[in-house]
């Protein structure tokens, strides 16, 4: 790990590096690591030459609210798969795990179809609810409610309480773990989504991060250092996020769907 560890850590040390250089230092004919002075102001011009702000607090709402929902979805959608006992259960389960093949490309254009029939281009619904019904986080929460006893379940039946009652009360505080991965990856993958965006999104004020990016390349180049100080401002929610939920994380990973057993 220590031989790898920094190989994965280079790019964004560089990154943040070059996010404090001046302009005409980003490209040299030869390669230097630091600049020859240290410009914090570049940050600060990253927020303010576009409204990055607005981005951020957009990537914040849709990717808090779009992790939420997944949550919801995969929970309710897992243990239907799981403990509920209905006919062609197996089967339906297997047809939904086979969505996971079909790439984003695909499924864009009817989904682009739907949501502008719908009216709802330039909104948080539209860059929200379309992805939140995957078969990713149903997968990894059935595999999750497997390894929990039924006995469990029964006996809070048998004292009377509901469904809704017993996966609220008795299986979820068994979950927490798996529930911060899901949660974790959900929100990364919103956050750092940019086809969908792209494609839904005309008003500027309602652009997510990776679409504010974009927006640092124009008709005469790119403006690499704002680029790079923009960027090592995307990458800080997502690391905060891991780092805080870090202990769960490995937990959850270790325990089972993504445990390798």
């Amino acid at each position: 790990m220590a031989i790898v560890a920094p190989l994965f850590a280079f790019p964004f040390v560089w990154m943040f590096l070059t996010a404090l250089k001046s302009e005409n230092e980003v490209f040299t004919a030869a390669p230097q690591l630091f600049g020859s002075e240290v410009r914090w102001e570049n940050f600060v011009e990253a927020w303010t030459v576009v409204p990055f702000g607005r981005f951020v607090l957009n990537g914040v709402i849709v990717s808090t609210l779009g992790a939420a929902l997944s949550v919801v979805v995969a929970v309710l959608s897992a243990y239907a798969f799981s403990r509920l006992r209905f006919r062609f259960r197996e089967r339906l389960f297997l047809l939904f795990v086979l969505t996971l093949v079909l790439p984003q490309e695909v499924l864009v254009v009817p989904l682009f179809i739907m949501i502008r029939g719908w009216g709802l281009s330039d909104s948080y619904v539209a860059l929200i609810v379309p992805f939140a019904f995957t078969a990713f986080g149903t997968f990894l929460m059935r595999q999750f409610f497997l390894t929990i006893p039924v006995e469990y379940e029964e006996a809070a039946l048998l004292d009377g309480a509901s469904r809704l009652r017993t996966l609220w009360s008795v299986l979820l505080p068994q979950l927490i773990a798996p529930l911060s991965v899901l949660a974790v990856f959900s929100f990364i993958g919103y956050w750092n989504s940019y086809l969908w965006p792209l494609i839904i999104i005309n008003d500027p004020n309602m652009a997510t991060v990776p679409l504010g990016l974009g927006m640092f390349t124009g008709q005469f180049g790119t403006q690499w250092s704002l680029l790079m100080a923009a960027s090592t401002l995307a990458v800080v929610p997502s690391l905060i996020l891991v780092v805080v939920l870090q202990k769960q994380l490995i937990k959850g990973v270790s325990l089972g769907g993504l445990g390798g057993r």
